[in-house]
């Protein structure tokens, strides 16, 4: 494990043709079909094809044939003579609705198909004036989609799979820079979902707070980003007692991951992503039940994304100062192990009785938080899959985005609908924060079942100042089932494209 391009598992992108389809050499080209929005048309699909191209589908695939929902094809067969030797019309839907997202997911189908054909190069067309966004949605969808998790898998010998390794985007020749441009920032930002969902898979016992600072610090040494690893006496020195009580019930050491990233002029205030880095999480003594603890595993999801977001910042040279800062640790019961009715100290001051020690992220959290003050931030973004309240409030389509700046809210909001990452606004009103308080510390730890995800919120927002701040509750976007067609069942990556999204449109 580890090396180079950890999780990209994948892909060479970053190709851009020109749409000279009917001469263009590639084992499979992949059409849309979109619903015809003709009615004077006896058949209700029609193929978007590049100049030259149509008459030749049309002679070998019926009108009556093509289908045009989402997700639905014909493969036909074309004439040997230099050009694609397969065309999948794809249905893509209302031409109305074809936008990112949907051209995400059309990649991914793409992608879906050529494995199921067995070729493992394709190329996709999405149409004419293609701009630079549609092209990295599109190179997004593909790279997610052909992501696997397999390194702790023997070899099968019997597996007949063929893996999908090379992309490319079939646009106009007047639209060659912007698709050029799109596909690099696309593979990019697919990678690096693709690393965060790795570093997400890998089981407890391979995936330790030092194993995440590690694969941190090689990211960092390739992408050229500045690294500090905080270890057990740094923290002590730090005063992170929040962080080092959560650890004290395991035998593996807390880590505090610091990734810098100086694209800026020296002196600007950074941009700082804060992650979750749980690498796993038992609940303490508070123990969770042993059905589904196996995916605890999952609970550093936040910093999994946080490292993923800083690659990608680092691979395509944001000019903003970015720090990317993971609290790492296990949450696990020994004798040593945190208690209910512990009073705990923090970085920045406060105590806190820990009535709920399974309410252990937020406690990390809390002095990751204070020290990213230290930084003199423009901004705060911290991700975590921190409450299953979220999850009953939402569902699996969109996270909680908490703050108390409207404009910052906004600007994630606006960033998760261009990523495909989504996110919704809760409330952190006083009435809320009033359930933390304590009759023997200055905060507790839980505020009660009533409203979790939005006490959650409130507890940290006690830690990070004047700052402007937001708060991303990932609990029920993290992992999942993997419906959608770039992903897969387990581990999403989420927020790693948000979080790279909204740190390019600070940069303009």
């Amino acid at each position: 494990m580890g090396g180079e391009e950890v999780g990209a598992n994948l892909m060479n992108v970053g190709h851009v043709s020109s749409a000279g389809a009917v001469s263009h050499d590639t084992p499979l080209l992949v059409l849309p079909v979109h619903e015809s929005q003709d009615e004077t048309r006896d058949h209700k699909a029609e193929v978007l094809a590049p100049a030259g191209l149509s008459e030749v589908i049309s002679g070998v695939c019926p009108a009556e044939d093509l289908k045009h929902k989402p997700g639905e094809s014909a493969l036909v067969y074309l004439k040997e003579g230099g050009g694609p030797r397969r065309v999948l019309l794809l249905g893509a839907g209302k031409p109305s609705e074809f936008d990112l997202e949907a051209k995400r997911r059309f990649a991914g189908h793409a992608v879906r198909a050529a494995e199921s054909v067995g070729v493992s190069a394709l190329t996709a067309y999405l149409g004419s004036d293609v701009s630079a966004d549609s092209a990295q949605a599109a190179t997004e969808g593909a790279v997610l989609a052909a992501w696997r998790f397999t390194e702790m898998k023997s070899p099968d010998e019997g597996d007949a799979r063929v893996d999908v390794v090379d992309f490319d985007v079939m646009v106009d020749p007047d639209d060659m820079d912007a698709g050029q441009a799109g596909v690099e920032v696309g593979g990019a930002v697919g990678r690096a979902a693709n690393f965060a969902r790795t570093l997400q898979s890998r089981p407890g016992n391979v995936a330790t707070p030092s194993h995440l600072a590690d694969e941190a610090s090689r990211m960092a040494g390739e992408r050229g980003l500045e690294v500090t690893v905080l270890g057990p006496e740094e923290l002590e020195a730090e005063r992170m007692h929040a962080l080092l009580s959560v650890a004290q019930g395991s035998d593996q050491e807390p880590r505090l991951i610091v990734l810098r990233h100086n694209g800026g002029p020296d002196g600007e205030a950074p941009l700082v992503l804060v992650g979750k880095g749980l690498t796993f999480d038992a609940g303490g003594i508070s123990i969770k039940p042993a059905g589904g603890m196996e995916d605890m595993i999952f609970d550093m999801s936040g910093g999994a994304a946080v490292i993923g977001a800083m690659q990608a910042v680092g691979e395509l040279n944001v000019p903003l100062n970015v720090v990317g800062i993971v609290p790492s640790s296990e949450n696990l019961l020994n004798g040593r192990a945190m208690k209910p009715g512990d009073i705990i100290g923090s970085r920045e001051g406060k105590t806190i009785e820990v009535v709920n020690t399974d309410a252990e992220g937020r406690l990390i959290l809390a002095d990751a938080l204070s020290y990213a003050q230290t930084f003199n931030p423009s901004a705060i973004v911290d991700c975590a899959t921190l409450t299953g309240s979220v999850v009953i409030a939402l569902g699996h389509h969109a996270a909680a985005v908490f703050s108390t700046d409207d404009d910052l809210i906004e600007e994630l909001r606006d960033a998760g609908d261009r990523s495909g990452e989504r996110c919704w606004p809760l409330p952190l009103w006083d009435d809320y924060r009033r359930q933390i308080d304590s009759q023997v510390a200055d905060l507790v730890n839980v505020g009660g079942r009533a409203g979790g995800s939005v006490t959650a919120a409130c507890f940290l927002k006690e830690f990070v100042g004047e700052c402007r701040w937001a708060h991303l509750d990932i609990a029920g976007t993290a992992y999942g089932e993997g419906k959608l067609s770039y992903q897969r069942k387990g581990a999403a990556g989420f927020p790693t494209r948000l979080l790279v999204d909204w740190v390019r449109s600070r940069a303009g």
